[in-house]
């Protein structure tokens, strides 16, 4: 159950109007447009230094615009306490500053109280702790749910860190690259944790940061690409992750590829001077 009541928007949960983001003269983010809607799923693709995080950052009501209109389920950040409207968004960032031997059970719990220690004052009801074990299961975690964080491996806190923010309910669930630093199989498992969260939960919305296109879940409906703080293009994303349009996004040329609704990307072959196949340089 969630923390506290907010009614949730007749309209999009976000919506951005022409925002800009500038800091010390420079333009983070130039003139954004974006909504989403209720049970979609959006990635948002860059080169490192496009703007993604700065973007997530206004969509999670961490900061604001310099210029334009973000409105964050329905309420204008500068018109709301913007502590009250975090906490009916999940927001994870796999850089987490957790520390303590807590297990993933009580790691899960802290996301009521959106804390990094369990609250001392409060025992979690009978209904929270069957809330966290569903999420725990939903994620995969079941069977190292008594497990401490410091013996998880970096896909298991991950995983721990999705289940923790989906304890309030939230309507939004934003995840900063949550594949960082993981290895194939831990990569692969969460991208299946998610697929699973967004089937069992239809209405969940999620922002999802990313500069690699093997790592965008199955699930993903929409795309929003950023080079250099400006939109290139949104929408649905097979109409978005393109060749074309991601060759333009990353300055390169870039082949996609989709199998079994993944995608794969491709840097384009160089063409290697005669004198130099095979190994040897023509002197």
């Amino acid at each position: 159950m969630s923390t506290s009541t907010l009614p949730l928007p007749d309209g999009p949960l976000l919506r951005t109007r022409e925002v800009d983001v500038v800091r010390d003269g420079r333009y983070l983010l130039r003139g954004i447009n974006l909504t989403i809607e209720p049970g979609e799923h959006w990635a948002l693709l860059g080169a490192n230094g496009a703007g993604k995080s700065t973007l997530l950052g206004l969509l999670g009501a961490v900061s604001h615009p310099t210029r334009g209109e973000v409105d964050v389920l329905g309420r204008r950040l500068g018109r709301v306490d913007i502590r009250g409207l975090r906490a009916h968004l999940g927001h994870v960032n796999p850089r987490h500053p957790l520390r303590s031997p807590l297990t993933v059970r009580e790691v899960v719990l802290t996301g009521l109280t959106n804390s990094i220690e369990p609250d001392l004052r409060r025992e979690p009801t009978a209904a929270e702790l069957a809330r966290a074990d569903r999420v725990i299961d939903t994620l995969g975690m079941a069977a190292v749910a008594g497990a401490t964080w410091p013996n998880l491996s970096q896909g298991e806190r991950g995983r721990a860190l999705i289940a923790r923010a989906l304890m309030p309910s939230p309507r939004l669930l934003l995840l900063d690259e949550p594949a960082t630093g993981l290895d194939l199989t831990a990569r692969e498992q969460l991208l299946d944790s998610l697929d699973l969260l967004r089937h069992q939960h239809p209405e969940l919305a999620s922002v999802l940061v990313t500069h690699h296109l093997e790592e965008l879940p199955e699930s993903t409906t929409h795309a929003l690409l950023l080079r250099d703080g400006e939109c290139i293009a949104a929408g649905k994303v097979d109409d978005v992750v393109t060749t074309e349009l991601i060759s333009a996004c990353f300055g390169h040329p870039i082949r996609i590829a989709r199998h079994d609704g993944r995608w794969t990307a491709r840097a384009a072959a160089r063409r290697v001077p005669t004198g130099e196949r095979g190994g040897q340089r023509a002197l």
